[in-house]
């Protein structure tokens, strides 16, 4: 049976949330409240700000677009703000929503100030997000019953919500929707301090109290600087000490944990060495496109250009130029190739 990625920042099963979730309630490793939430310092700082301003007006928070790459804590951040809010939060996903009445239906049940979480964001329907434009603005929706001489038009009136849309891909959302949300804010990968102070946190929810600060500083380091990918590979390296090492968890642990998942210490799983191995061996170290490296590959073009390719350009081993996909100086390093003497020239 296929093994999950443990490496990919996507949700999986063990991170998805149900449908409608208590404020007090919560996933047990994510914080419930802002001051809990950890990175991201100017976005936490502009939400504060906010939240305080509109709990002492007794309003409803503004919407808020969150954007940038899987994992690093969009929907955390949504059950945050419903929490401060003391309000209900219910998620759904663009995809999801395939028709009005899906949208239309989830809005009228909503009660004052509760939090509407729509993932992925871009992917909606252009049908549906018609109708999403006067559910923002005016807190109302607008739709048609039958059709020709006898159609008419029906408001339903919304209580007053917050939108938070997440999406990974901000280019594709179209102007009209961008432009209707009050804050707007792209999520930076964290770096390995904060993916520290995570860790410890989490070590001590999962009751790990055999743990080294040096066991929790290797993961931080292959962490690929999202805080998912921490939290999943603590899970695995938990797993492996509990049954091969007593439960004690040291940073020799960890670097034979990682190694029997493939993870090595720039957090690269098998994939990744795939991706730039077939760029170096086929195609010389590039230029190259990424239709012939997925061909290569025997992969999805989607899948490598929104899951490998992010993090192999900000660690550097890749670089994306007019004529194509190509290896920097530290990608051959990394494969053990030298690079050559014109390369970027």
């Amino acid at each position: 049976m296929a093994r999950d990625r443990v490496v990919t920042p996507e949700q999986q099963s063990e991170d998805r949330e149900p449908a409608v979730v208590q404020p007090e309630g919560g996933p047990a490793l994510r914080p419930v409240r802002m001051a809990e939430y950890v990175g991201q310092p100017d976005l936490v700082e502009r939400l504060s700000i906010a939240l305080e301003a509109v709990r002492q007006r007794k309003e409803t928070m503004e919407h808020v677009l969150l954007h940038g790459p899987p994992g690093l804590g969009k929907t955390t951040l949504a059950h945050v703000i419903a929490t401060e809010m003391g309000t209900r939060l219910y998620t759904t996903s663009g995809p999801a929503l395939s028709k009005a009445g899906d949208l239309i239906g989830t809005l009228t049940r909503m009660s004052e100030g509760d939090v509407l979480f729509i993932d992925e964001i871009h992917r909606m329907p252009a049908a549906v997000e018609e109708y999403i434009y006067p559910a923002m603005e005016d807190f109302k929706v607008d739709f048609t019953v039958d059709s020709g001489m006898h159609a008419k038009v029906i408001t339903v009136g919304l209580k007053p919500f917050t939108l938070i849309g997440a999406t990974t891909r901000a280019g594709l959302l179209t102007q009209p929707l961008r432009s209707r949300f009050g804050i707007s804010h792209h999520l930076d990968y964290y770096g390995t301090d904060e993916l520290l102070v995570i860790l410890h946190r989490a070590a001590e929810k999962l009751s790990m109290s055999d743990v080294s600060a040096d066991a929790l500083q290797e993961i931080g380091i292959r962490s690929r600087g999202t805080p998912r990918v921490a939290l999943r590979l603590l899970r695995r390296v938990r797993d492996f000490a509990q049954v091969r090492a007593s439960g004690k968890v040291t940073g020799k642990v960890v670097v034979e944990a990682l190694a029997l998942e493939g993870v090595d210490d720039h957090g690269l799983d098998e994939l990744d060495r795939k991706y730039l191995r077939s760029i170096l061996e086929t195609y010389g170290g590039g230029p190259v496109g990424l239709e012939a490296i997925a061909a290569t590959m025997g992969d999805d073009a989607s899948t490598l250009e929104d899951v490998v390719e992010p993090y192999l350009l900000q660690s550097g081993f890749l670089a994306r130029t007019r004529q194509g996909r190509c290896l920097t100086s530290s990608g051959y390093e990394l494969l053990g190739a030298s690079a050559p003497r014109d390369l970027f020239e």
